[in-house]
């Protein structure tokens, strides 16, 4: 790929803060190379308080025609977005941006569905499934939305900020689907136990779910990238559970992230 740049390459940044640990942008400049693209997928370091300096000067980049979207900045990017899928518009948040043909942006929210197809594709039983969901921020506000879709029978949301998890949990009960409650970080009674915070990235970092209460029924998964098997899915491989980690997540989230960006797939305006 890197032979091909030149002055009609795409840019596709992905903007967050940290920024170290990411794994798209070789994965994604990959894929639109696997496409015939000429475009590249770099990683920029964007402090909170420079998000809207940033997203001035990306905007009037003329060869910028999409960004990824980290944290801490799904929920703040949402506001640049003049068009939204539902999901972006029920969440208020966005992990991916794309240019309409007026050249603002366009959002949506791709880690919820992602983070389910890891799962499931390592042996996930969601369908029916009893969840417990650790983390309501952007991320785990996705991830709650897709396990829905998929069928849970019962979603457990817990979040250190009992008002994050609260406002979850009235935000998508009335979707029609499982039940959702608010409850305590304990997965006993539980098949699905799921990490969407950000627990497990330094190393004294307590674990989202203690280890003594998993058991090889349940299976277990993290959002965690970058950092090999995380301390609690090595907790939960030793009890038996099945597991998928992040790396697993953006590694099936690469063709939605690419179908998005070429819009090969319709996205309805609203």
């Amino acid at each position: 790929m890197f032979e091909k740049l030149d002055g009609a390459t795409r840019l596709f940044p992905i903007i967050g803060d940290p920024i170290t640990f990411v794994k798209s942008p070789q994965r994604l400049t990959d894929g639109f190379e696997a496409r015939g693209q000429n475009a590249l997928c770099l990683p920029m370091q964007v402090a909170k308080d420079d998000l809207a300096a940033v997203m001035h000067a990306l905007t009037l980049t003329g060869n910028v025609d999409g960004l990824l979207v980290t944290m801490p900045h799904k929920f703040p990017a949402f506001s640049y977005c003049t068009t939204h899928s539902d999901t972006a518009r029920l969440l208020g948040g966005v992990s991916v941006m794309r240019r309409n043909a007026d050249g603002r942006w366009h959002g949506d929210m791709l880690d919820g569905l992602a983070f389910v197809k890891a799962q499931i594709d390592h042996g996930a039983c969601v369908q029916d499934g009893r969840a417990l969901l650790i983390g309501a921020g952007a991320a785990g506000s996705a991830i709650a939305i897709a396990l829905l879709e998929a069928g849970v029978r019962e979603l457990i949301i817990h979040d250190a900020d009992v008002t994050r998890s609260t406002r979850l949990g009235e935000l998508i009960a009335d979707l029609g689907r499982g039940r959702v409650r608010v409850g305590p970080a304990d997965p006993k009674g539980c098949t699905l136990v799921f990490n969407a915070t950000p627990m497990g990235l330094a190393d004294d970092d307590p674990l989202p779910v203690s280890g003594d209460l998993l058991d090889s029924s349940m299976f277990v998964g993290d959002v965690i990238a970058g950092h090999g098997v995380t301390p609690l899915l090595s907790a939960a491989q030793s009890v038996g559970c099945k597991t998928a980690n992040g790396v697993q997540m953006v590694e099936a989230v690469q063709e939605m992230m690419l179908d998005f960006f070429l819009n090969q797939k319709a996205c309805p305006s609203v």
